[in-house]
């Protein structure tokens, strides 16, 4: 076997919607394409052994065991390994269970589709499970622990925090996109204006000076002390030479912590002599300059939640520790409780596994114990000074026991210091009584304190403090999104979208859009190219000051990465033709029009699609459409349209030389096209369906006609608004047309404007790109002698994996098919191509440059007029 290659998808794709993480790996079967399952000795029995949690994957049988059923049957190799890849991640603690074989139109080579938790871990799966897969078949060991420990590293490396991970949870249990912007914890909230961030557990309301006092714990403790809140008494030292006089003013026993630790690191506790002081100390100073040495107050380590203010979760926190039998050694016992399925490898269980460092060790040397010390029955041994969930430590939810006058001291602490989200902890008998009544202290405030000991406590109630953080980020009627409109096609997606963006700008509103030459906020470039794919739509996202995204989102996005949102308000679908087929599996208009329809797919239950009535892909798109539907057509009297009519559905329609808007029996009328300066006063056909399709969208969403007719006046085609999209340059003797029409729809277009233009000579300058069939470049060279009579043919560059004399052939096939006397001229150096075209160019003749044959094209035809005009 081998693989031919591995996409991430991280949005709504072509294999669904709602699963939006998914791993599809093209792989060729090579000889295993005849060979299934049932054909393949001792596989059977060699993948039960190997994997016998397979039991549990039903498969297409619909019960348990049904994919080993399968395999005794004979399955191929494809569907073996999208389950392999499922189960293995599943046993390194990442459950997901959606996967997808399909067969490709080549023989042999197979999209494997399955579902994946952790982008990094996903992508080693696919690779995995096709290493087992070819182990099993060639009945060889395999160490499947390897690969398992594997994947759980790469989990750890990439996954969310339990704190970071449980807010993101909640946001998406309240459909509130997020973003993660780093590699770590910074996630981003919301889209545009609307978005909030936080990373673990601090948000963007948090003060940094709270921040700042929290982590200096002498300035807490003062704090603290000043507004009458009982603390533990203590000294801060930075000098060995101090410490003797710190032990004369509190006594033993004693705690060290660092003055600007976190997580209890460095921290050592009821410390009872001088030599142990010392040691202490000296490990405290390993993680800060100053030490913070106080009294060690007798009871039990709580944690309090605050947030927003308010107290949400407590819990008592134990330190890890194991219980003697009388038989066996700490070691053995430390192993034992490791065993506990409740504990795991990170973050990935309610308990963290028990590791022995320095102060496990220390801890065991104070009660003169080793590693093969043998405790007494029932004895409790503790192996970690702190009770950090991360170190072994467990927890007991006591939100329901906290006396009220506690409760109101720590919500007292959290405006004290000024923390949005805190966490206070507190050594005392219990919380049921006073502080104030039974000695316990407050020794800490945490900013970004974690929240997994309350949202998986050891015993106890959990509790869902994630909750609150979006109840306070986002209270009552304040949005979390923006408007989205989403616009694909095979032709007319760029122009759509600017006039869209045109018309929302035009009515006060802040928009970013992304086209095929640029990603814009308010008219501003803000990044240069072809930027419809997923990222691109994600820097609008992302980007604080829009506040309405138009999306232009071409196929290619979709079929590597799926979109880069998970929603739209409305979904724009212009056409869909014949281009880009025979590539990525995409061979017919029905592959084609699947790939668009992933936008359609992700419009609101309660939102548009804006789809077009004269392209039976379209019409197709529509039926499958779980949001509202709204045509635009050329036709009023389309028959799509009647019934949609009948049904009081919405359309737009070019009816009478108007742009229309029609709703049931009832008309609205916006403007004639030869007062909308994009139609070329209603010569360009396709320029039509574009402006019927933005009209129909604003309006949708709510635009006032009378603001859409006055948007569409000023939209002007030109270099400036719609680069390469119908741009005609005035010289003195000639005109120029530059577009970027690259498929036969495309070039129909054109030939159907310049059916209006007079003109003493048509000149058209053309290329064909590699990567399109043999047939596609060839008919558009044939639409290309029906319009022009000269033709230069300049293939400087598109070559796409050909060779430029074949493209070169292919072109002059079609143009002398159509007109077999057609002067070619073939010049493949784009400016030297340009300048002879003008500098031989008639007098009263039209010359045409097609599919952005010439780099930089209009920049360099903007040269030669300013030239003209002596600018």
């Amino acid at each position: 076997m081998k693989i031919l290659g591995i996409q991430v998808l991280k949005g709504p794709n072509i294999w669904s919607i709602n699963r939006k993480k998914l791993i599809q790996m093209r792989l060729d079967l090579e000889e295993l394409e005849q060979r299934p399952t049932n054909l393949i000795e001792g596989f059977a029995e060699g993948i039960r052994q190997l994997l016998p949690g397979m039991y549990s994957h039903r498969c297409s049988k619909g019960c348990e065991n049904g994919f080993f059923m399968r395999v005794d049957e004979g399955t191929w190799m494809g569907h073996v390994i999208e389950h392999i890849a499922l189960e293995i991640q599943t046993l390194a603690g990442m459950d997901t269970g959606f996967g997808r074989t399909r067969q490709t139109k080549t023989e042999g080579v197979y999209n494997v589709v399955f579902s994946y938790v952790e982008e990094k871990a996903g992508a080693f799966a696919a690779e995995a499970a096709v290493r087992i897969a070819e182990a099993l078949i060639a009945r060889t060991p395999y160490d499947l622990d390897a690969d398992i420990r594997r994947l759980r590293e790469l989990r750890e490396q990439e996954r969310l925090g339990p704190s970071t991970g449980s807010i993101v949870d909640e946001a998406i249990a309240r459909d509130i996109p997020w973003i993660r912007l780093n590699k770590g914890s910074l996630v981003q909230l919301g889209y545009g204006k609307n978005q909030v961030r936080f990373r673990a557990t601090m948000t963007e309301r948090t003060s940094s000076i709270a921040v700042d006092l929290a982590g200096n714990k002498d300035e807490t403790k003062r704090l603290l002390e000043d507004a009458a809140i009982p603390v533990a008494k203590g000294v801060t030292i930075s000098r060995a030479e101090e410490l003797e006089a710190a032990i004369s003013r509190l006594g033993f026993p004693l705690v060290f912590k660092p003055l600007d630790g976190n997580h209890g690191r460095g921290a050592t506790i009821n410390v009872k002599d001088e030599a142990a002081a010392m040691a202490a100390f000296e490990h405290a100073r390993q993680h800060s300059r100053r030490v913070i040495v106080e009294r060690f107050i007798e009871g039990y380590d709580f944690r309090v939640l605050v947030i927003d203010n308010r107290v949400v979760a407590a819990a008592f926190r134990d330190p890890a520790h194991i219980t003697g039998d009388g038989t066996s050694n700490i070691a053995e016992l430390i192993q034992r409780e490791n065993e506990d399925p409740r504990r795991g490898y990170g973050h990935e269980n309610v308990l963290t596994e028990i590791t022995v460092d320095r102060d496990t060790l220390d801890l065991l040397a104070k009660k003169d114990y080793s590693l093969d010390s043998i405790p007494g029955k029932g004895e409790k041994v503790y192996l970690k000074s702190t009770a950090n969930l991360s170190t072994g430590g467990t927890s007991v939810d006591v939100t329901d026991q906290v006396h009220p006058q506690n409760l109101f001291i720590c919500e007292r602490i959290s405006r004290i210091i000024g923390l949005d989200i805190c966490g206070i902890d507190i050594m005392a008998k219990n919380l049921t009584q006073p502080l104030t009544e039974n000695g316990g202290v407050v020794l800490e405030v945490n900013a970004a304190p974690g929240f997994r000991m309350h949202l998986a406590p050891s015993e106890g109630l959990p509790r869902n403090v994630a909750a609150p953080v979006l109840d306070m980020l986002y209270p009552p009627g304040k949005l979390s999104q923006i408007p989205i409109i989403a616009v694909t096609g095979t032709n007319g997606k760029t122009t759509t979208t600017r006039l869209i963006s045109h018309i929302i700008k035009s009515n006060g509103t802040r928009v970013g859009f992304t086209t095929s030459d640029g990603i814009y906020v308010q008219n501003n470039m803000l990044m240069k190219g072809d930027t419809t794919g997923p990222q691109s739509a994600e820097f609008i996202l992302k980007d604080p000051t829009v506040e309405f995204a138009v999306l232009e989102t071409a196929r290619g996005g979709i079929l590597r990465s799926g979109l880069g949102f998970n929603k739209c308000d409305i979904g724009v679908v212009t056409n869909i033709q014949e281009d880009h087929l025979g590539i990525s599996d995409i061979h017919t208009l029905q592959d084609l029009a699947r790939v668009k329809s992933v936008v359609i797919g992700a419009v609101r239950r309660k939102g548009w699609a804006v789809l077009n009535a004269d392209n039976p892909y379209c019409v197709k798109i529509a039926r499958d459409a779980r949001c509202k539907v709204a045509y635009f057509s050329m036709d009023e009297h389309n028959p799509v349209l009647k019934d949609h009519f009948k049904r009081g559905g919405t359309a737009a329609v070019f009816e009478n030389g108007y742009i229309t808007v029609k709703k049931g029996d009832w008309k609205i009328r916006v403007d004639k096209v030869s007062h909308i300066p994009l139609t070329f006063g209603g010569s360009v056909d396709f320029m039509i369906q574009n402006v019927l399709a933005a009209t129909l969208a604003t309006f949708l969403w709510g635009y006032k006609i009378e603001d859409i007719r006055l948007s569409l006046q000023t939209f002007i085609p030109s270099a400036a608004q719609t680069p390469g999209r119908m741009n005609v340059f005035k010289f003195k003797e000639f005109k120029v047309l530059v577009d970027f029409a690259h498929n036969p729809d495309g070039f129909n277009g054109v030939r159907s404007f310049l059916q209006t233009v007079e003109a003493t000579e048509h000149v058209g300058i053309i290329s064909g790109t590699g990567d399109r069939r043999d047939e596609d470049i060839i008919e558009i060279a044939r639409i290309a002698a029906s319009m022009f009579d000269r033709v230069y043919i300049c293939q400087e560059k598109y070559l796409r994996g050909r060779q430029r004399d074949e493209l070169v052939q292919l072109l002059k096939q079609g143009l002398q098919e159509v007109k077999p006397g057609i002067p070619i001229v073939v010049n493949n150096s784009g400016e030297d191509c340009l300048k002879v075209a003008m500098q031989t160019a008639k007098t009263g003749s039209y010359l045409t440059i097609l599919s952005n044959t010439i780099d930089n094209s209009i920049q360099r035809v903007t040269e030669y007029l300013d030239r003209e005009l002596g600018m």
